[in-house]
């Protein structure tokens, strides 16, 4: 077997956005993380809500559109007009046409 090759498995310090401090074991020295056992909803029982990117937001907002468009519906005003679809030819047809 070779040696030295192995990271050095040594204490490790885990410093979680709440203040949490957890005492363990792994190749590196320290590490920073959001979400600890600590302050989870799940182990928690309360409810929060993670936000980081706005996908909340941006859900909110496509979500309020199709209910303002299915309010128009219901009051009856038109929204956009559609085109009937064209009737598909197939090829030979087209040859034919074109003869």
């Amino acid at each position: 077997m070779k040696k030295d090759i192995h990271p050095k498995y040594g204490q490790c310090l885990i410093t979680c956005a709440c203040g949490n401090k957890v005492k363990t074991r792994a190749t590196v020295e320290e590490m920073k993380i959001e979400v600890c056992s600590a302050c989870h909803p799940f182990y928690t029982g309360k409810k929060k809500i993670l936000d980081s990117t706005g996908r909340v937001d941006r859900f909110m907002k496509r979500f309020s559109k199709t209910k303002k468009l299915k309010n128009r519906q219901k009051q009856g005003k038109k929204t956009k007009k559609t085109s009937s679809p064209k009737p598909q030819t197939s090829k030979k047809q087209k040859l034919a046409a074109k003869k």
